[in-house]
């Protein structure tokens, strides 16, 4: 048997918060890296912690590609 679904709530404990978001943000930035060399894909990802600290990945190739496009445009929207 699999695993039940996990509710998804804000955590209220703020150490247990900080925790899951290291641990959740470690495996995240290990995916991005993982179907970029899987696939072939060309990655971009950025993430900011509750105090503002960015934390990013992004593959060689993304980072040229998008410089070099002058069509592109970067939106960040908060969700």
């Amino acid at each position: 048997m699999g695993r039940g679904r996990v509710q998804l709530k804000r955590i209220e404990n703020k150490i247990n918060r900080q925790v899951t978001f290291s641990k959740r943000r470690t495996g995240l930035l290990k995916k991005a890296h993982e179907i970029s060399v899987l696939c072939d894909a060309e990655v971009a990802l950025i993430v900011f912690s509750t105090k503002g600290k960015l934390f990013e990945y992004s593959t060689d190739s993304w980072y040229a590609s998008y410089v070099s496009s002058s069509s592109s445009i970067l939106l960040l929207l908060p969700l």
